[in-house]
C-alpha cells in the first residue's frame, strides 16, 4: 500500500510514523512543499517546543479550543495528552512540566523534538521528498492522484492520502481541497498582541501583571490570566486567549475595538471599595505611592493615579469616597482602544479551515473523498497557548494514521 502524507510539519510527521507503524508493510512518503522539515515545531515555544499540556482532565483540555474543543473530546480518549507525554517517552525524549502546566523536553530544545521524529522515520523507512508541493487531488477509483506546484514533477497515484499541510493564511490556499466537495471555514489569524497606538499606558512597556481579567466591550468575550505591557500595547497569555477565542469577531471589526481592564481580577465592584476604605481606615498615615493596594506593580500603581487625578503625595488617610470611587473604577473598569495586531510568527495560528462537518471525526476520513484524511492545523481545530495546537497535532495525526 502506497500512503502519502502532504506536509512535513508536526501533524505530517506524527501521521507518518502512526501509519507506518500501522501498517509495516506500505510505503510511506512525506511530501512537503518547502525545503524544509518541522519548522514551527523548531521555533516554538521560543525554540523549546511546547509540546503539550498536563491538564488535570480531558475536560479540562477540551476547554483551550475556541474551535474543535467539543469534536476533540471524543478523539483525547483515544489519543490524550498524557499519551503524548508517553510517546514521546518511549523514543528517548523525557518531557518535564512547569508551573503553568506547560509540557517542554527536558533538553529545553525543541531540536530535542525534531531529532525524534527524524530518527522514527529512519528507523521506520520512511521517505521525505523537499520542494514537492501538491497543486492538486483527484480520485481514480478507490485511488488517489496527486498533481504537483512543480509541473517538472510527474503525477503519482496513492492508495492513501494524509493531508497535515497546516494552517492557510488566506482561503485560496484551501481551494484544491474545497473544488473537492469540503466545507471550508473562513480562515483568519489567531494568538496575536493587541496594538493600542494611542494609549499612553505603552510607556509602562516591560511591566507584567500577573493575575488580571480583560473583556473586548460589546462582547461575551473575556479572559483571565497574566499580561505583558509593550510599546506597542499589550500581549501576554490574557491578551492571546483573548485574541484566540474572538479570532473571528476581531477579524470581523477589522482589529478595532475597546477592552475593559479589572487589574485587580476582582469582579465585586463593592468587595474592591470596602478594601479601599479598609487601607484608608488602618494605613491612613501612609502615602499612597508607598502602599499600593493589590500589590500592584509600582509604575503602573503610579501611573494610574496621574492618569486619573489622584496625587501619589497624598496620604491615604486624606482620602475621600469619591477618591476612592475613582481608584476603585480605574482599578476594576478601565477601558482602552484597540487599533491592530501584531502576529508573532513563531506563534501563529489559524483558526478556520476544513469544517470538521466533511470529516469523520472517528476516523479524520474525508466524507466526500474515500481514502483522504486530515490531520493537525488543516483543520477548523485552533487552539489557546501552551501546547494545545501541538497536542491536537498528535491527536489527529494518531487517528488518521489509524487509515480506518
Amino acid at each position: 500500500m502506497k500512503i502519502a502524507i502532504i506536509g512535513g510539519g508536526a501533524a505530517g510527521f506524527f501521521s507518518a510514523i502512526a501509519a507506518k507503524e500501522n501498517f509495516p508493510n506500505s510505503e510511506v512518503t512525506i511530501l512537503e512543499r518547502s525545503d524544509k522539515l518541522l519548522s514551527k515545531v523548531k521555533i516554538s515555544g521560543g525554540g523549546r517546543c511546547n509540546v503539550t499540556n498536563r491538564c488535570s482532565s480531558i475536560d479540562e483540555l477540551c476547554e483551550a479550543y475556541p474551535r474543535g474543543g467539543k469534536s476533540l473530546k471524543k478523539m483525547f480518549y483515544t489519543f490524550s495528552n498524557k499519551d503524548a507525554t508517553q510517546w514521546f517517552g518511549a523514543r528517548g525524549v523525557p518531557l518535564v512540566t512547569q508551573g503553568d502546566n506547560c509540557v517542554f523536553p527536558e533538553s529545553q530544545n525543541s531540536q530535542s523534538i525534531i531529532d525524534c521524529f527524524l530518527k522514527e522515520v529512519e528507523r521506520l523507512s520512511i521517505k521525505i521528498e523537499l520542494n514537492s508541493g501538491v497543486r492538486s487531488l483527484k480520485s481514480i477509483g478507490d485511488k488517489l492522484e496527486l498533481e504537483f506546484i512543480n509541473e517538472e514533477l510527474p503525477s503519482r497515484i496513492f492508495d492513501k492520502v494524509i493531508v497535515a499541510t497546516g494552517g492557510s493564511p488566506k482561503r485560496a490556499g484551501l481551494n484544491w481541497l474545497e473544488e473537492l466537495g469540503h466545507k471550508i471555514e473562513q480562515p483568519v489569524p489567531s494568538l496575536f498582541s493587541f496594538n493600542m497606538p494611542s494609549e499612553s499606558i505603552t510607556g509602562l512597556m516591560g511591566i507584567v501583571v500577573e493575575n488580571i481579567v480583560v473583556n473586548i466591550q460589546g462582547t461575551k468575550i473575556k479572559a483571565a490570566g497574566a499580561v505583558l505591557v509593550t510599546h506597542w500595547g499589550m500581549s501576554g497569555p490574557v491578551i492571546l486567549k483573548l485574541s484566540s477565542f474572538g479570532a473571528v469577531k476581531l477579524h470581523e471589526k477589522e482589529y478595532n475595538f475597546k477592552i475593559r481592564v479589572n487589574w485587580v481580577n476582582e469582579p465585586n465592584y463593592e468587595k474592591v471599595t470596602q478594601y479601599l476604605k479598609n487601607i484608608m481606615n488602618e494605613h491612613s498615615n501612609k502615602i499612597l505611592s508607598n502602599y499600593r493596594p493589590y500589590a500592584i506593580p509600582d509604575r503602573l500603581w503610579m501611573f494610574l493615579m496621574d492618569k486619573y487625578g489622584i496625587s501619589s503625595d497624598r496620604k491615604w488617610g486624606e482620602l475621600g469616597n469619591k477618591d476612592i470611587n475613582k481608584i476603585t473604577n480605574f482599578l476594576t473598569n478601565e477601558e482602552y482602544e484597540v487599533k491592530g495586531k501584531s502576529t508573532f510568527t513563531e506563534e501563529f495560528v489559524t483558526c478556520g479551515g476544513v469544517s470538521l462537518k466533511s470529516i469523520d471525526l472517528n476516523t479524520m476520513q474525508s466524507k466526500v473523498c474515500k481514502n483522504l484524511y486530515f490531520a493537525g492545523e488543516i483543520l477548523d481545530i485552533d487552539g489557546i497557548t501552551g501546547g494545545f495546537n501541538f497536542q491536537a497535532a498528535w491527536t489527529t495525526g494518531f487517528i488518521a494514521g489509524k487509515l480506518l
